[in-house]
């Protein structure tokens, strides 16, 4: 939805919270989604959040907050969207009146996202058998000892499956949430939700997990000013080794920096952002593909529509009839 154009009613969010829940991932969903978002400069909200519990008190994860006063399970009929966080016992089955709710949610259509664990309570309701999934590495195993019919991906930060959506692990749950505002609302609002959380606007899916290493006895220095001078200048011809003498490191050095502070390449780190880049000019309103591709620094019109379909899943005129502005909507850029 392009800025300043009709806004449509919110979309509702549940939020499932069960015994055990971890708190963070219950944060996560009610900062991306519940959140009033003034800097957007919208006429009102895009989503409004609902928390609903099984019981009347539900003790969350290790007992540190107890949830009280909050909807019961019959809140999850009026959502579009269901998310299930995860917990840290995933060997106990969850109760079947939360099964239940995830699976008529799911019935009737709607978008059931999970978060960490909480992709056991998906599969435990049946509606991972034959797709695509993924959870934190740590209880990968386990999840396909009792879920051997799920096509687990446990490297990845999360897997997009259209109405099923699951995210690896606390974290990348934050990752998640951001692919689904670009996913309702397009790059723009997106990247500036994540500037107001202080967030790497963007990490794809298929990004490995983190995994334990050992901790360096002298902490690496910060990508940021090599990220700021290279986001500026996406547009122009950059390569690995540009970015390698920009930070006066070797390719080697720089390749090592990225994946333990940003989790990717910085080849895969800079094409994110070209296509990030292409997506908000096409918002914009720019409708010349050999324009978007040559500001983007993508190259070619070929290759910015395999990027933005790889990342969107939609061809750039699918993406600009979605994202793009309304018939004489003037747009800033």
């Amino acid at each position: 939805m392009a800025q300043g154009s009709s806004q449509p009613p919110p979309h509702r969010v549940a939020v499932i919270v069960d015994e055990g829940t971890n708190p963070f991932e219950v944060g996560v969903a009610t900062e991306l989604f519940g959140l009033p978002r003034p800097e957007l400069g919208l006429a009102g909200p895009l989503y409004e959040v609902t928390v609903c519990a099984p019981a009347r008190e539900v003790r969350m994860n290790h007992g540190f907050f107890t949830l009280t006063g909050v909807p019961g399970l019959e809140a999850v009929d009026g959502a579009d969207t269901l998310v299930v966080p995860g917990r840290p016992d995933n060997v106990v089955p969850r109760a079947e009146a939360v099964l239940e709710a995830i699976r008529r949610t799911h019935a009737r259509g709607a978008r059931v996202v999970s978060f960490c664990t909480g992709t056991f309570a998906l599969a435990e309701a049946g509606l991972l058998d034959g797709r695509r999934a993924t959870t934190h590495w740590r209880w990968a195993e386990l999840f396909r000892q009792l879920h051997p019919k799920v096509l687990l991906e446990p490297d990845v930060l999360f897997v997009d499956e259209g109405d099923l959506l699951t995210a690896s692990g606390s974290a990348a749950a934050l990752d998640l949430g951001l692919h689904i505002w670009r996913r309702d609302h397009g790059a723009e609002l997106a990247n500036a939700v994540s500037r107001r959380l202080v967030f790497a606007s963007h990490r794809d899916g298929g990004q490995r997990q983190f995994v334990e290493r050992p901790v360096p006895d002298v902490p690496d220095e910060s990508l940021g000013p090599l990220l700021a001078w290279a986001q500026e200048r996406l547009g122009e011809p950059l390569t690995v080794a540009d970015l390698a003498a920009r930070a006066a490191v070797s390719p080697a050095t720089l390749h090592r920096r990225f994946r333990v502070q940003l989790g990717t390449t910085p080849l895969g780190w800079l094409t994110g952002e070209r296509v990030a880049l292409a997506c908000r000019l096409i918002e914009r309103g720019e409708e010349r593909l050999d324009v978007v591709a040559a500001r983007s620094g993508l190259g070619s019109a070929a290759n910015l529509r395999a990027r933005v379909r790889r990342e969107t899943g939609l061809s750039p005129s699918a993406y600009r009839r979605r994202f793009g502005p309304t018939p004489g909507e003037e747009v800033g850029t």
